[in-house]
């Protein structure tokens, strides 16, 4: 009973710190540069991030946390622990941004919200979140947690703008988060998932 009450817990916080890293250098990333330098309003922009990130995460986890439901506990666990190893080499993988993302006729947060929906849509950070969802018991957990590492790694961006890009060694964080996904891989092999028992 103890362990089950600390599951939260630790999809919380696994997610935010997965996110957050595989944040660094990520299309979403460079998108609050851009959205910054162009628009230069800042909360607005950044509560279109928050927006978008609970929507489009929302809709990954609860994708996730299906999936999870209609596999044996068995299967689920090597998908999973798969899906992060896969996630750990594309963490390798630095991202390019498409010049388009302009919205003209829109205000900053609605530009925000819909660019940051669109570019997350089949992003690194939005499979990780459906990965997560089918891993950890807590839908809610990982969507707080995910969307949270989203705020702590583009509100910098949107802050402090291009002098953040060049302070911070991208290769190295994406080297961290690399990592972080393959010791989260590792730990479902060992600890393995269990899926959530469908309510009637």
């Amino acid at each position: 009973m103890r362990a089950f009450a600390t599951r939260p817990l630790e999809a919380l916080l696994v997610s935010t710190s997965i996110v957050a890293l595989a944040e660094m250098g990520d299309k979403t990333q460079l998108l609050s540069f851009v959205l910054a330098a162009k628009l230069k309003r800042k909360v607005p922009i950044l509560l279109g991030i928050t927006a978008a990130t609970l929507a489009n995460h929302f809709l990954a986890g609860y994708v996730g946390a299906w999936l999870a439901r209609l596999v044996s506990p068995q299967i689920l666990t090597w998908v999973v622990a798969f899906a992060f190893f896969a996630f750990g080499v594309w963490a390798l993988k630095p991202d390019t941004l498409a010049e388009d993302q302009e919205l003209r006729g829109a205000g900053v947060f609605m530009t925000t919200l819909i660019a940051f929906f669109l570019v997350e849509m089949g992003d690194k950070t939005q499979l990780a979140t459906v990965a997560l969802a089918a891993r950890y018991e807590s839908l809610i957990a990982v969507v707080a947690g995910t969307t949270l590492g989203m705020v702590i790694a583009n509100a910098p961006a949107v802050w402090m703008g291009g002098a953040l890009a060049h302070r911070i060694n991208m290769k190295w964080m994406r080297w961290v988060a690399a990592a972080l996904f393959v010791v989260l891989g590792m730990l479902t092999l060992v600890s393995g998932v269990e899926a959530p028992p469908l309510k009637p």
